[in-house]
């Protein structure tokens, strides 16, 4: 029976693709977490996967430059999938992401609906905060990465300029999603965006 729940593990991560990550939550379905922890160990040791941080493992993809390491974003998203929550980039993650900053900050912060938690992935340290279920609600995926962006910068360093950039940004997402998610911002931030609501 191990012999064939462990070809079993083996095959769905071969069969998932490459750059793809696991935890032992993803073999719940086989009524077997200290056989799945043995395994993924094993494939670990193998060189097979690649273990990121404490239960979180990647089959990696290969290149001539070396293994594709996932983003602190697919990270996040992947721990906090554990506890089937979510996750929004805040500050300067949030900017990363929505194209207004190329910086990837060493610690990366995210907004959780989750378990709070702190994860270090070589150099790099990933924050997962609890935030308000209000954060969680919005119908675009844009429109809370504006929000949790422009707190960071704060309302006096987010000019006119700045503000045009994330409307056009904002405006390539869903224009009724968009709408909806306005309504439901802080009345600061919806000044500063009032041309997507007109």
């Amino acid at each position: 029976m191990p012999q064939i729940l462990s070809k079993e593990i083996r095959n769905r991560i071969v069969s998932g693709g490459e750059n793809k990550m696991y935890t032992i939550s993803d073999f719940a379905d086989l009524n077997n977490d200290s056989l799945v922890t043995r395994v993924l160990s094993r494939l670990e040791e193998e060189g097979m996967l690649v273990r990121l941080t404490q239960g979180l493992y990647l089959y990696p993809k290969q290149t001539r430059f070396g293994i594709v390491k996932p983003t602190p974003y697919e990270i996040a998203k992947a721990v906090a999938g554990k506890d089937h929550a979510k996750v929004i980039p805040s500050g300067a993650m949030a900017l990363n992401e929505l194209g207004l900053s190329t910086q990837i900050p060493t610690n990366a912060v995210f907004i959780t609906n989750g378990t709070p938690r702190t994860i270090k992935v070589g150099n790099q340290i990933i924050t997962l905060k609890r935030a308000v279920p209000k954060m969680f609600s919005f119908q675009s995926t844009l429109f809370p990465l504006a929000i949790t962006a422009m707190r960071d910068l704060g309302a006096a360093n987010v000019d006119d300029t700045m503000a045009t950039r994330i409307i056009e940004i904002l405006s390539k997402d869903d224009k009724e999603a968009i709408k909806a998610d306005f309504l439901k911002a802080p009345a600061w931030i919806r000044k500063k965006l009032a041309p997507l609501y007109s």
